[in-house]
């Protein structure tokens, strides 16, 4: 059965020349269904049930469901483990790769092209682990499930959510994770606040009302709000232990001797574990408003995405303790997020591991290290083994 498939290293191939670019941009943006197409059939022959589940409104772009039931038991409740990553990725500086970022190249016992570490090259390695299993009769289900639009809206995590699936006891999301466990990482929001005052002379500051003034009101309110989160929220178990406030760029007026009409500011706030998006918003929303407190200034403060919660799996939990005794690590933190809070959220214990390093995503030249496969390879075993014979 497993040789009807392509090889581990094919299979990569295959994947990494599938563009499946995921960009705010549309004309960069590519879609990612024919990598979870080839998924699907690479799976379907290794006897899963294999499901595709079209974003609405978008059909280019679809999630995958991929499950192997027992044929004795027809195990298919909430139990067993799920395999879990995306397969989309970010656009890329084509003039920078040394090489075609679509061709698979080694070089240097690393296996070069867009996506080999975040994160198509984990999809081979779950296959290859599952091979191991193919003549063995499961008592819990396994599910490979494969997302759209993670670097971007997160809308196939939302899309999951929303549907309640897949149902399982464990997740394990395969980020680049060095082949440590991960058991936190801090939520992202990305915001705005504009400022629409009054144009005018500047030789009378009463033809008009001032944005940029106003702005600086706001800014003030934020770093001092920032400072209150941070005395408030503290978590040792992160390298950077506070929640963070960062002011990204900032846009307004056009002329050195006009009243600044309008301006705009964009902030990102990385919150701790126990930090809801929907509360920091609130204060948020209520604080800023609150700083710039002038009859002839509008005030319009907007998320730019929904955002992504903080994210903790408990240390003692049966899945951190196994992925800790197959790794040979203790499980910690990471400050990028991932889909790991949307599977939390429908009550799977979910940790993040996977075989690629984060420092060589979302760059040029980016690879997987030949060394990381077979150990990964190993880990997927045990896990699969653990919950579901």
């Amino acid at each position: 059965m497993a040789k009807a498939i392509p090889n581990l290293r094919q299979q990569l191939e295959q994947l990494v020349a599938c563009p499946s670019v995921s960009a705010t941009d549309p004309r960069l943006d590519t879609g990612n269904r024919g990598v979870v197409e080839l998924l699907g059939a690479w799976l379907e022959t290794l006897g899963f049930a294999v499901e595709l589940m079209p974003l609405e409104g978008q059909p280019h772009k679809a999630n995958m469901i991929a499950t192997l039931s027992s044929q004795n038991s027809g195990s298919s409740g909430d139990g067993g483990l799920i395999l879990a990553g995306h397969t989309d990725t970010v656009p890329y500086d084509d003039g920078l790769w040394q090489s075609d970022p679509f061709k698979l190249e080694e070089r240097d016992n690393r296996l070069y092209g867009l996506g080999s570490t975040d994160m198509k090259g984990f999809f081979p390695l779950a296959i290859e682990a599952v091979k191991s299993f193919a003549d063995k009769s499961l008592r819990e289900p396994l599910i490979i499930l494969a997302t759209a639009d993670e670097e971007t809206s997160m809308a196939g995590a939302r899309a999951l959510v929303k549907a309640g699936r897949p149902r399982a006891r464990c997740a394990v999301v395969g980020e680049p994770t060095g082949l440590k466990p991960i058991r936190m990482h801090k939520g992202m929001m990305m915001e705005s606040v504009r400022i629409t005052g009054q144009s005018g002379h500047s030789s009378d500051p009463a033809l008009g009302a001032n944005a940029l003034e106003s702005m600086h009101g706001a800014i003030g309110e934020l770093l001092k709000l920032r400072g209150e989160w941070q005395e408030r929220y503290n978590n040792p178990g992160f390298a950077v232990p506070v929640p963070t406030v960062n002011l990204g760029c900032i846009h307004g007026g056009d002329n050195p001797n006009r009243i600044c009409g309008s301006t705009e500011l964009q902030f990102d706030v990385r919150p701790l574990p126990g930090m809801a998006l929907q509360d920091l918003r609130a204060e948020l929303e209520q604080r800023l408003h609150a700083a710039v407190g002038d009859g002839k200034i509008r005030v319009e403060y907007a998320p730019l995405f929904l955002g992504t919660e903080a994210f903790e799996q408990d240390a003692g939990s049966e899945l951190v303790k196994a992925a800790e005794k197959l790794t040979g690590h203790g499980a910690g933190s990471v400050a990028f997020g991932t889909e790991a809070p949307y599977f939390k959220s429908l009550g799977i214990d979910t940790i993040v591991l996977g075989p690629g390093d984060i420092d060589q995503a979302h760059q040029p030249d980016e690879y997987l290290g030949l060394e990381r496969i077979e150990p990964m390879v190993e880990v997927l075993r045990g896990l699969i083994a653990k919950f579901c014979l």
